[in-house]
Parts: structure tokens; sequence; C-alpha cells
């Protein structure tokens, strides 16, 4: 657990300073406040990293969100507080997150919230599998996903396109090669 750490110190802690500083206290707040409506669960809502920490640590309520959101998608949660257990459990919820649709670079890993390494990244996993949510009837949050827009061309219309110089190309107008000597030595 994050209590058996030695404190960083130098760049370690440096680099934890800013870890720390993305953490959002307001989308921390909206997730747990999301897990409450979902679970039914009467749990503290309050944003600041000590209690987002404590209501997930043991992952058994990440569990109960995703059974919650698609019946038995995780199928033994463990009651146990031994680390091992715990750890089961969240990474049994990040499966299950996947699962569900999460994108892989928007999870986290399992010592991120065990550790207490980056707390940021359990709340962008909420945030992201929260938008995935309304896609299994339950109430989502954050911002809503885009929907597929596809377009169909004809065949005119791609040749169309091909004749057509982008300006990423760049232009020539105007040049030419005057005063270019490569290679040619100055005559004295």
């Amino acid at each position: 657990m994050a209590t058996n750490r030695a404190t960083k110190s130098g760049f370690a802690a440096e680099a934890q300073r800013k870890v720390n500083a993305k953490y959002s206290e307001e989308l921390a707040h909206e997730s747990l406040e999301w897990i409450m409506n979902i679970t039914g669960d009467n749990i503290n809502t309050a944003g600041d990293m000590d209690n987002f920490y404590e209501v997930l640590k043991d992952g058994q309520l990440l569990c109960k969100l995703v059974n919650c959101i698609k019946p038995s998608i995780v199928k033994k949660v463990n009651n146990s507080q031994m680390a091992f257990k715990c750890m089961e459990n969240i990474n049994a919820f990040l499966e299950a997150a996947k699962e569900l649709g999460v994108p892989a670079q928007e999870t986290f890993q399992t010592v991120d919230l065990w550790e207490r390494q980056n707390l940021n990244s359990v709340v962008i996993c909420l945030q992201s599998l929260g938008r995935k949510a309304g896609n299994y009837g339950k109430p989502s949050i954050g911002p809503k996903e885009a929907e597929k827009n596809e377009r169909i061309f004809s065949e005119e219309k791609l040749k169309a396109g091909q004749t057509i110089i982008g300006l990423q190309m760049g232009s020539n107008k105007g040049a030419n090669q005057s005063g270019i000597n490569f290679g040619n030595t100055r005559h004295m």
C-alpha cells in the first residue's frame, strides 16, 4: 500500500508533484457522484485526493460499478483487504473497462490506484467509462461521444479531387534557377 513506500525526494518528488498537479477535484467529485448514482451505494463524494483514494483503493466499488453497467462482467469480487486480493479487484475492473469499450490509453495501471501513484489517470479512466455507460442504457458523464459520420464519394468526385494541388504542397510561382552555381567555383 502507499504507506509502505519511502517518501520520494529529488527528481522523483518533483515528478510526483507534476503528476499530482494534473489531478482535478471537480472531475473526481463528478466521477464519485456518478458511481454513487449507478451503484446506489452511499459513499463520500468529496473530490479531494485522500477521499478519492480511500473510497476506491480496494477495488470492490469499481467491480460493483462495472457489474451494474453490464451484469456479471466481473465474475468474482474479493472482499478481503489483503493487498493481492485488492489488486486483483482493480485488475478485474480494468479488464472489464476495456471490454466495455474504454480505450487502452485511457486506462490506468493497478499501482496507479493501489499505491496512489497517479490518481489523475484513475479519474480519466472513470470519465471514459462514464461516456461508454450510455451505450448500455446507464446514465453517462462527461462530453457526449461523437457519432460515426461516414461519407461516400462517387468515382467522379474522387477523380476530380486528384487534379487539385493542395496548399500544403507549396508554390513555385516565379521560381527560376538564376544565381545558382552549384559546383562551379569562382574563377580568378
